[in-house]
């Protein structure tokens, strides 16, 4: 529709893996150059690998255009099959004549083994190219490695493209997935375009196309488009398809902002630009959630352990055991107790007293706790022991004892 209006020859933004558009781009580059090294190697496997939209096709039609004559390919777009239906896709694909009878893995097996014998007697190589191998099933990717047990003693006869979105990585990175992993001579991911050469894509492909009114799209809308598109080259073919169809209705030259917003709400059904929902962006979102997880887990261990840990036991020290008199300790209860001391133990009660308390302060102090009167106190009734006559008043001894104190 647009076509005449900017003078172009085809649709520039075709999103069809037309190998006629195929923009070599760095990361373009080195895909190429591994599965030529792996289809010229003769290896068993090649892989390729990339996000949605990246170019994994366009880049795989390219290299079937760059292999010299004589390859036998066969496409196998939807993998989601059967054991048996995979082996008769790939008899169909290579023309091969079904088995008489009914289909089974052994006759079917057996017819391409034979055809492989003959592409190879002929001088020819088989090439099997598998799309959106990431829906592979565990044991159609087994039957296609015992596909690729058929070989002579120099040549394989059979050589296999896998192609498919990061999750085939993983697949095959599995443990059980060991066998077929190492048979893998050459691997490639393929990424987006950078910020220039999403500009010099764009370019390339209005080039191809022969539009005679100039480049349509200003800087400063490329620079958007980027925004927009992250590099994905099918996201930026669907975008300025809309965006040179919105230009020419409203009959504009060039490709401005909000033309080129517009057209990306209507292509992708959001206002803001897509996310490119890559391996690479969820993985990066995981390890943020696992690392925000141990820092609160942390956080919490940190601050409670004073109360989920084991207690210290508080520690006390023992008092100094005091040497003790057996007599005093015998004798002063009753000291104590009655306030009457015998004659013959005033001078042990006396000199349990003066052990607990300085001479001075006891001479000094009364029962009540001021000063004692000095010189002879009233007589304390003393009973006499057995044998032994009661003074009719206090001796030397007693001068200045209280015997309540």
């Amino acid at each position: 529709m647009y076509e005449e209006y900017f003078g172009f020859s085809k649709r520039p933004f075709s999103i069809v893996p037309d190998p006629h558009y195929f923009f070599l781009s760095a990361g373009h580059a080195e895909a190429l150059a591994h599965l030529l090294y792996g289809i010229n190697n003769e290896g068993g496997f090649v892989l390729l690998t990339g996000d949605v939209g990246t170019g994994k096709t366009t880049a795989c039609r390219r290299l079937l255009e760059m292999l010299p004559t004589g390859a036998e390919v066969a496409f196998i777009l939807n993998p989601e099959l059967s054991v048996v239906e995979l082996l008769v896709s790939i008899c169909r694909e290579f023309g091969i004549r079904p088995p008489e009878g009914p289909a089974t893995n052994q006759t079917l097996v057996s017819g391409i083994h034979d055809y492989l014998l003959a592409v190879h007697g002929r001088g020819r190589r088989a090439i099997l190219i598998l799309e959106e191998a990431q829906n592979l099933k565990p044991e159609l990717i087994e039957q296609i490695r015992l596909l690729t047990n058929l070989e002579t003693n120099e040549h394989k006869l059979l050589q296999v493209i896998m192609i498919g979105q990061p999750e085939l990585r993983d697949l095959l990175d599995q443990p059980r997935m060991l066998q077929l992993s190492q048979r893998i001579t050459a691997r490639y991911h393929l990424g987006p375009l950078s910020r220039e050469e999403t500009a010099r894509y764009v370019q390339h492909r209005l080039s191809l196309a022969g539009g005679s009114r100039g480049n349509p799209f200003p800087p400063v809308t490329l620079k958007r488009l980027y925004g927009l598109t992250r590099g994905i080259p099918r996201l930026i073919n669907v975008i300025c398809d809309r965006a040179l169809l919105g230009a020419y209705v409203q009959e504009k030259d060039r490709v401005d902002l909000k033309t080129l917003k517009q057209a990306a709400r209507e292509a992708t059904g959001q206002d803001g630009a897509p996310r490119a929902r890559s391996a690479v962006y969820r993985t990066s979102a995981a390890l943020l959630v696992l690392l925000l997880a141990a820092l609160l887990t942390g956080a919490f261990l940190y601050w409670y352990r004073p109360w989920t840990g084991p207690q210290p036991v508080p520690v006390t020290a023992s008092p100094a055991p005091q040497a003790k008199t057996p007599a005093v300790e015998a004798k002063t209860p009753a000291v104590a107790r009655t306030g009457l001391v015998w004659p013959g133990d005033l001078r042990q009660a006396n000199s349990a007293v003066r052990l607990r308390y300085p001479v001075k302060t006891l001479a000094n102090r009364d029962q009540t706790g001021g000063p004692l009167r000095t010189g002879r106190q009233p007589g304390i009734a003393v009973p006499s022991g057995p044998g032994q006559p009661g003074p009719s008043a206090p001796d030397e001894q007693t001068r200045g004892y209280d015997p309540g104190g």
